[in-house]
């Protein structure tokens, strides 16, 4: 099935505020799909809003189909309680992933920095302008789905990318 493009899907992981980005690889051109976050009720508790974030990117896994899925990767937290937190969002986001029959890549903030910025600690706006211009967009994202973007960027850089069946995993 070579030459037929792929959908990626990244995701910039969080309690509050969970951005995803899709974009579609065609050999070596990246175009700009969707991006947004799911922002879950601030004023529920932690149950409800992970629930939130996993039916939403349900959704966007359903709306959009990705042949492939990657995360960013745990960073460490001054905060433990916020460490926590993300943890649980991540888990419910690789869980979500999986049960659309899909194998999620993670990736260290600073690689996808380096990778799409070419420098592993680039500040949040320097993101929002690279995507931007990577992805010929009229106007940067927000920040969660510009990082989402980077990280559906860096999937389509480091992972031999190839059409892998989506109902093995299924449970729908």
């Amino acid at each position: 099935m070579a030459g037929q493009p792929e959908i990626l899907l990244g995701v910039d992981p969080g309690s509050r505020a969970t951005g995803y980005g899709i974009i579609q690889k065609n050999g070596h051109t990246l175009d700009f799909v969707a991006c947004g976050v799911i922002r879950p009720n601030p004023k529920a508790v932690l149950a409800e809003r992970l629930r939130e974030i996993y039916n939403g990117l349900c959704e966007v896994i359903a709306t959009h189909q990705p042949n492939q899925a990657a995360v960013e990767d745990v960073f460490v937290s001054r905060n433990p309680n916020t460490a926590l937190k993300l943890g649980h969002a991540r888990g419910v986001i690789l869980l979500a992933i999986a049960q659309n029959g899909l194998a999620p890549r993670e990736f260290p903030a600073r690689l996808v920095k380096k990778t799409v910025a070419g420098y592993g600690n680039a500040a949040k706006d320097q993101m929002q302008q690279v995507v931007r211009a990577l992805l010929c967009l009229n106007k940067a994202p927000s920040q969660d789905a510009a990082d989402a973007l980077a990280v559906a960027i860096c999937l389509a850089h480091h992972e031999k990318l190839s059409f892998r069946p989506t109902t093995a995993l299924q449970t729908k």
